[in-house]
């Protein structure tokens, strides 16, 4: 058995958080079709989705893998490959950044069809700004999915109403909680961690604007 070189060990109990974190969706609070669920975006390759993919930033490791079915599938963007973990239950992937950064979604690449019973059955995210104080923010129940599935990675609504926030974090786990026909280890084929959309300015909005009101009286020209 392979052990991940950068390994990251399972957590301790979360303590309390040093920022307000949404608390954790139990599995089947948001069936299919439900607000917050997830969508499947079916074929191999990766969805052209409008979110930028933030992944490369991190440091990833995984809790254990099979030699040539490392991390590095998860990032590979070929649907062929894929982390094969290969150590008691359960599995999971760390994804660890250098600074703190806005993250809105992650998009799964999982295939029942080719994997069966190394098919996660339920998956659980975790975040903060370190092992120390990392908590559950949600658990993801999965029906033989076969395509890239895609959730946010919070389920509190927005100020508006309309979609979820996002979370300013340093680390993410993915805990693989069980399989399908209670396989004991996993494949994942893919990983993409979204961040939140930018909002576009304006042609009359500056993209650094005066805040002081010194500066800002003679922003405009009489």
């Amino acid at each position: 058995m392979a052990s991940a070189s950068a390994a990251v060990p399972m957590p301790t109990v979360a303590v309390a958080a040093r920022r307000r974190i949404a608390q954790p969706v139990p599995s089947g609070a948001l069936p299919p079709g439900a607000e917050g669920a997830p969508v499947i975006y079916s074929g191999k390759l990766p969805p052209q989705l409008p979110w930028p993919d933030i992944g490369h930033l991190a440091k990833w490791s995984v809790s254990s893998f099979k030699f040539g079915f490392g991390p590095e599938c998860l990032q590979d963007d070929d649907p062929e490959t894929f982390w094969h973990s290969d150590g008691p239950q359960p599995h999971f992937v760390t994804i660890e950044f250098p600074r703190k950064v806005a993250v809105q979604k992650l998009s799964v690449f999982l295939s029942y069809p080719l994997d069966d019973s190394y098919t996660p059955a339920n998956i659980a995210i975790r975040a903060g700004t370190g092992l120390v104080d990392i908590q559950d923010l949600r658990i993801v129940p999965l029906d033989k999915p076969d395509g890239w599935v895609t959730f946010d990675i919070c389920v509190e609504p927005n100020e508006d109403g309309e979609g979820f926030k996002h979370i300013d974090v340093y680390i993410i786990q993915i805990l693989i909680v069980n399989n399908h026909m209670n396989g004991k280890d996993t494949h994942v084929r893919g990983v993409k961690v979204l961040g939140p959309l930018e909002r576009k300015l304006q042609a009359y909005e500056e993209p650094f604007p005066f805040v002081t009101p010194k500066f800002k009286m003679y922003e405009c020209i009489r």
